[in-house]
């Protein structure tokens, strides 16, 4: 019988940390294709850089290059992708953003969400994802 009080309640994903070749070129494309706040306090250091909207985003920390490269097409374990989610009208927004800035996307129907799929400077797979009519009954 699972006892209700050890029941954890999220509030929201606080962020996705990833690692990256460049971190002011990374902060910068954030910056610039999904419009995130950057936060980079002194206490920190040179990182992590937080990269936010609201409460979610990302965490950048520097990659070691020297270190053996994964396959990025491998679908071993690892993390495929993360998502934000947008509204319908941020969704269209972002389309027109990404034709504007000539980046590489894909769009895919979810049935409950539609999604549209870039990627950033170091390859991982960033999706904007927005919900459908019927995605009312899953959240």
């Amino acid at each position: 019988m699972k006892n209700k009080e050890s029941k954890i309640d999220l509030e929201f994903l606080d962020h996705v940390a990833i690692r990256v070749a460049d971190m002011k070129a990374s902060a910068k494309w954030y910056e610039k294709v999904l419009g995130l706040k950057r936060y980079q306090l002194p206490e920190w250091g040179d990182y992590p850089i937080f990269l936010l909207s609201g409460k979610s985003g990302i965490a950048l920390f520097p990659a070691i290059t020297t270190d053996t490269a994964l396959d990025p097409a491998s679908k071993n374990v690892k993390i495929d992708h993360f998502a934000f989610n947008v509204t319908n009208e941020n969704f269209e927004k972002a389309k027109r953003r990404f034709d504007e800035l000539n980046l590489k996307y894909t769009i895919q129907d979810h049935y409950y969400f539609d999604s549209i799929y870039t990627q950033d400077l170091d390859g991982h797979t960033v999706e904007l994802t927005t919900p459908k009519e019927s995605a009312k009954n899953i959240y």
